[in-house]
């Protein structure tokens, strides 16, 4: 989809008389993968999210932005179906966002934190794990070899998670999501703790994974990661989404 994007972000098919693409927009029409819908959520008395909608098509990569407290992770663990709005719906081909339902998990991958390893499994051990939980069977070894080299860790493939560094453990994070199916890709500032050589390779595979059909939602502080993997971004500030341009 990105392919089309002209200056100023606009979205594909869009000529430069046309109207602006709405917030909630993408997809050409096509049914989204991901639907938010009047999303509102609080903690207590603070209103975190107010009337938000927003979707995301198969092959889009859509960036959010916005200050620190701004409400990115909030949206993006409703979209996850980590937690349930307090009011609107996240959905997802249609159904409920539910991390719970089996369906769900098997068509959407995360990355919002990296919870813990196990201790005596090695970092390819842990990606093989989840490969062929996701029913990838005799392919889940070249899958995994391809993982491992795509993010820089081949070297440490037969070591233990908790020997990486920093910036090493992210990588494992990212390369968790890379080795299983799925249509909905949901990460949380993928970018932090990388080098920038490792941000650079970050925006490639997430343009790759879009133009291979998958609908993929960050929320990033990075303008350049934003401007070099997604087709339209916005910034969410005081509960509410509104267009950024790419520029």
């Amino acid at each position: 989809m990105r392919g089309g994007r002209g200056a100023g972000g606009a979205h594909p098919g869009r000529g430069p008389g046309a109207a602006p693409a709405p917030v909630a927009g993408g997809g050409g029409g096509a049914a989204p993968v991901l639907r938010l819908s009047s999303l509102s959520h609080h903690y207590g008395t603070h209103r975190v999210l107010d009337g938000v909608s927003l979707d995301v098509a198969a092959g889009e990569c859509v960036a959010i932005l916005g200050g620190n407290g701004a409400g990115k992770s909030t949206l993006l663990r409703l979209a996850a179906g980590r937690e349930r709005p307090a009011g609107g719906e996240a959905r997802l081909h249609g159904a409920a966002a539910d991390e719970n339902d089996p369906r769900f998990r098997a068509a959407v991958a995360t990355v919002l934190d990296f919870g813990a390893c196990y201790p005596d499994l090695t970092v390819r051990e842990h990606l093989m794990l989840v490969a062929l939980a996701h029913g990838l069977g005799a392919a889940a070894d070249g899958t995994v070899d391809a993982a491992l080299a795509e993010h820089r860790l081949s070297a440490r493939a037969h070591g233990l998670p908790a020997g990486l560094s920093s910036g090493q453990t992210q990588l494992l994070a990212l390369a968790a999501a890379w080795v299983r199916p799925r249509e909905l890709l949901i990460l949380d500032e993928p970018e932090q703790r990388l080098d920038a050589g490792a941000r650079a390779d970050l925006a490639r595979r997430l343009r790759s994974a879009a133009e291979a059909g998958t609908a993929v939602l960050m929320a990033t502080h990075d303008p350049a990661l934003a401007a070099g993997a997604a087709d339209r971004a916005v910034t969410l500030d005081d509960g509410r989404l509104h267009p950024h341009d790419l520029g």
